[in-house]
């Protein structure tokens, strides 16, 4: 039996045990009184009675421990042309300012405070400031518009929003205030105040009495010390669209993602301590939460901040520039960008300009990796291309070619086996346990493993009803898929309505409620469909109201602004086609999975609970109009 196997069955059949030895990585004020307590199943908790602080893991004991002048924090922004550097040293000093600055406003344990910011490194600074006072942070990205701000404030209830004046999306220039300022406008629950750090592009206009700025703040802020908390207090909420359209805040704990981000950094990423690690997403992610900032510091590693895109800032060869300039040994991005990279660059001759000698994995997630992006990159590189498989409610890999441990050959289309800590199965809808090469419902055996969601934000009931009354003593992971006679993992796709548009996980669901405010739309569908780049995008099918007489291109047009204004531009909304009637069963259910098959070319049967094919017929006229369904079906 391999390496892999033997960690992989003890941590099945004794989690306590094997956690445990992982949590003496962790710095803890108070150990724990258990390890794992199911007391309270099937709400898991890890290191009950355990006491320790997420942000002296990350900064504070890396400088006490002879690491201080060692960088902990690269900046690198082509869009800014500036690039930036922070030791653990210093990184400790501006934290604990920040906390300091959160204090005097009346932020302490257990507080929410919202973080609206682009990719800069104050952005870590207030997670970490969050963290060290024991307050709830929840970041909401950058690029997501008022409404669904607004949406998040009212759920979280932050006393203190830290946002900027302004971001650049290649070269087009966002203002953040009139977002916030709208938002604030559509909540019901105001916050008291908001901290704006100020950029040079994008100046904004602070309100008296609620808005102050960021460098003022900081430069008469005192320090603030690391406040010990419960291990199973809550660290972070961070939103995931939900099928109902109203999203759900994942909680993540403090103790229990301390122990499983340390320990998955060099078992699953083969990462130690001093590495240069790069995660190329964004903060407002689960990966920027997990993998920009919390696992690589309190791994001791060197993280980079990117702000900048895979192609356009300046070129295709951006990615290999920052490898090169910084000595970049793992890179961690989403599918969608190497995509990019290869439509710009099919030949890779970017690739030549820049020494990689240091560079050893390539690991891809957020999307199903497609052979030929992988067989691409891999005769690109000349290296291990990792895909690996997870989910904003895990925070950390679920199946994975856990270099750390032992690696296994690449099965292009799998994201080979299960980590250690996720017993993963196959279902039937009954719950019975379907065998190799047979495709069923994903699912993992529980507990959990640490690091994982114990619940939804203030939702206990929701979280049943989403992730275990599905399939009982399970997670239900809303992916169906099969594993192989060798136990590799092959996920094919959702089975609920929640789509992946280059990484971002969207409700289909929230798009139709949008869509159906439209005043000529009588009923509506939106479903995913495959695209190259972005590996699914939205499509759209209305049916107007009798007597409606504008036309298609119109309506169109109408809601692409509409979808745009409440969700925002990475929907990636641009297709809508007017139908004259939507394929349903007899009780009423809309068949989004056969439009979505006709979309995409691929054959399907006449679904047995539709009497009139005329109307699969007419929809597939309609997806050929905008440039899909191009087989005919059997």
């Amino acid at each position: 039996m391999g390496k892999y196997e033997d960690i992989f069955r003890r941590s099945i059949t004794d989690p306590a045990g094997f956690w445990g030895e992982a949590a003496e990585n962790i710095d803890w004020y108070k150990k724990w009184d258990r390890v794992l307590d199911d007391s309270r199943k099937p709400f898991y908790r890890w290191f009950t009675g355990g006491e320790m602080n997420t942000c002296y893991n990350a900064v504070d004991r890396h400088v006490e421990n002879g690491r201080g002048g060692q960088v902990a924090v690269i900046y690198d922004s082509p869009v800014t042309n500036q690039i930036r550097k922070f030791t653990y040293s210093e990184l400790k000093d501006h934290v604990s300012r920040f906390a300091g600055v959160l204090k005097g406003f009346g932020v302490s344990k257990g507080d929410t405070v919202i973080i609206y910011m682009p990719m800069v490194p104050q952005a870590a600074i207030a997670m970490l400031a969050c963290a060290r006072l024991g307050a709830v942070h929840s970041v909401v990205f950058g690029g997501f518009a008022p409404h669904e701000l607004a949406i998040r404030i009212d759920d979280a209830k932050p006393r203190v929003i830290v946002t900027a004046s302004g971001a650049i999306e290649v070269k087009k220039i966002i203002e953040y205030s009139p977002l916030i300022n709208k938002a604030i406008e559509l909540a019901a629950h105001k916050p008291e105040k908001c901290i704006v750090l100020q950029r040079p592009f994008a100046k904004a206009q602070l309100l008296e009495g609620r808005d102050y700025d960021w460098e003022e703040l900081m430069a008469k802020a005192e320090a603030a010390d690391c406040v010990p908390v419960k291990a199973t207090d809550p660290l972070y909420i961070l939103y995931t669209s939900g099928t109902t359209g109203k999203p759900k805040g994942i909680v993540r704990d403090n103790g229990g993602h301390a122990v499983a981000l340390r320990w998955s950094m060099e078992h699953v990423y083969d990462v130690k301590p001093g590495d240069v690690y790069w995660s190329a997403s964004d903060v407002g992610w689960v990966v920027g939460h997990s993998y920009i900032v919390y696992g690589p510091l309190m791994t001791g590693c060197t993280t980079v901040m990117y702000e900048g895109k895979p192609v356009g800032t300046p070129d295709p060869g951006a990615f290999w520039r920052v490898i090169s300039e910084h000595g970049v040994k793992t890179l961690f991005t989403a599918p969608t960008a190497f995509r990019a990279i290869k439509r710009d660059d099919p030949l890779g001759e970017y690739i030549k300009k820049y020494d990689l000698s240091g560079f050893r994995y390539l690991f891809l997630a957020g999307e199903r990796l497609d052979p030929d992006t992988y067989h691409w990159a891999s005769r690109l590189l000349n290296r291990p291309v990792i895909d690996h498989w997870w989910q904003t409610e895990t925070g950390w890999p679920i199946t994975a070619n856990c270099m750390g441990i032992e690696a296994f050959p690449v099965r292009p289309g799998s994201s080979t086996k299960p980590v250690p800590g996720y017993d993963v199965q196959v279902l039937e809808a009954n719950g019975k346990v379907l065998g190799p090469n047979v495709e069923g419902l994903v699912a993992i055996k529980l507990p959990l493993p640490p690091g994982t969601l114990p619940t939804l934000w203030q939702a206990d009931d929701r979280y049943l009803e989403s992730y275990v009354n599905v399939l009982p003593d399970y997670y239900f992971t809303s992916d169906s898929g099969y594993k192989d006679e060798d136990g590799y993992v092959f996920i094919m796709g959702r089975v609920d309505d929640v789509i992946n548009v280059a990484g971002h996980r969207l409700s289909t669901g929230e798009m139709e409620e949008i869509v159906a405010t439209h005043p000529d739309v009588a009923e509506c569908a939106v479903f995913g469909v495959e695209d190259a780049l972005k590996g699914q995008v939205p499509i759209c099918l209305v049916v107007l109201k009798s007597g409606a007489q504008r036309q298609e291109a119109e309506i169109k047009q109408d809601l692409v602004k509409l979808i745009r204004e409440e969700i925002g531009p990475i929907a990636n909304f641009k297709e809508a086609c007017v139908v004259a009637r939507l394929p349903k069963t007899r009780s009423g259910k809309i068949l989004r999975g056969t439009m979505r098959k006709i979309a995409n070319g691929k054959e399907f049967t006449m679904p047995s609970t539709i009497d009139d094919t005329a109307i699969l017929e007419d929809i597939e006229e309609a997806l050929k109009r905008i440039g899909y369904a191009k087989k005919p079906h059997q």
